[in-house]
């Protein structure tokens, strides 16, 4: 097992926790676009003398927890020592037995987290029973890296919504297609590869109807993600091709979304191709991210057009772009661009990007970062294992 340099103790005798939470969140990260409706989770055993001698992440939703990996990889080992974990470990029956009790099971003398656990079925209760038990517990080591690590999953939890990620690309005169429609490919093949990593990071991508009559897409992270991430259709009257890349579930699960002025028999037709619907009392952004966290999804991705991704800003689904920036030019007034209309009438309006992300991917650029400056640290915290 890799291991910080030393043992836990500071230069003054004083412990120093950090390597050990950082080695952590590490772990935790091994398992992005794997857990949800879970946290991302990673724990190290040290033994009584310092030594690392158990680790652990959370690998699924419905799987251990970190803290019991870590723990039976420790074993006998374990007793006397410590437990670093980036989460509050859990008090209470879901899935799995709490997290609490094995840590009580094994020994452990002390347990040091990075951030505690709001969750109503926790809300401390986990830190309260190890306290009860006679164990040290040492709270906020590295909280700020533990909430940026699952900040997607605490929006969720706070807001009762995924955290929603608004990607394009464009030409560099703005637009997103060419006045005929053909937009495949404005961007080179490292721009659509950062894409399926995106994908790969996301539980759902969202298009509109429109998007799948123009381009029939596949909307897959092209096998970087097992299983890959949820395909959803938003479409009022599903009004959709019968044959389209989206309805083969060999490639992946697709769920198509509508509002209840749907025609019966177009429903009936999906039925029969075997695709799954939501009937949506409106059929609006808002309502279908609602529905979609209800389901477990933490970070979803809108790869919509223009006026159900301006939807998606107004109705306040949308917390990051992604917007990449190939060097061409396409020209033409009917070309299709980004946007719809955002109801703005002045250069004063809400919307705006701060603390951007750019950087290349091969010719094209990317733009990055969070909408109207919605920072980690303006989401109230929350979490919880089911």
């Amino acid at each position: 097992m890799a291991q910080p340099a030393g043992r836990a103790g500071g230069v003054s005798g004083a412990p120093s926790w950090q390597p050990w939470m950082a080695r952590a969140l590490q772990l935790a990260a091994l398992a992005e676009g794997c857990t949800s409706p879970n946290p991302r989770v990673g724990a190290v055993v040290l033994d009584a003398d310092g030594t690392l001698v158990g680790e652990g992440f959370h690998a699924r939703a419905g799987g251990p927890h970190a803290e019991v990996g870590a723990l039976a990889q420790a074993g006998e080992r374990a007793r006397g020592g410590t437990l670093v974990v980036t989460l509050e470990p859990c008090c209470h029956h879901g899935r799995t037995p709490p997290c609490s009790e094995a840590v009580l099971a094994a020994g452990i003398a002390r347990v040091v987290l990075a951030m505690a656990d709001p969750n109503p079925l926790v809300a401390g209760g986990g830190i309260a029973r190890l306290r009860a038990a006679g164990l040290e517990v040492i709270e906020g080591v590295m909280e700020a890296e533990a909430r940026q690590l699952n900040h997607a999953f605490l929006h969720r939890v706070a807001t009762g919504r995924p955290l929603g990620v608004l990607k394009w690309a464009m030409s560099l005169d703005g637009r997103t297609a060419l006045p005929n429609g053909v937009s495949q490919w404005i961007s080179g093949p490292q721009a659509r590869d950062w894409v399926h990593r995106l994908r790969a990071r996301c539980d759902a991508v969202i298009v509109g109807g429109g998007t799948v009559r123009a381009d029939n897409p596949l909307l897959t992270s092209r096998g970087q993600r097992d299983p890959e991430p949820l395909r959803v259709v938003l479409s009022r009257r599903l009004d959709l091709p019968q044959t389209a890349r989206l309805w083969d579930p060999a490639a992946a699960a697709t769920l198509v979304a509508h509002g209840p002025e749907a025609p019966l028999e177009r429903c009936d037709r999906l039925d029969q191709l075997g695709v799954e619907r939501l009937a949506l009392e409106v059929c609006e952004p808002e309502a279908l991210a609602l529905a979609l966290a209800q389901r477990g999804c933490n970070r979803v991705l809108w790869e919509c057009g223009p006026e159900l991704a301006a939807a998606a800003v107004r109705q306040d689904c949308v917390q990051q772009l992604a917007a990449v920036i190939a060097p061409k030019l396409l020209g033409g007034h009917p070309a299709r661009t980004p946007l719809g209309d955002l109801g703005l009438e002045s250069l004063d309006g809400p919307w705006a990007l701060q603390g951007l992300d750019i950087r290349w991917l091969g010719q094209d650029l990317l733009w990055q970062g969070p909408l109207d400056g919605a920072a980690l640290s303006a989401v109230p915290g929350a979490g919880g294992r089911p």
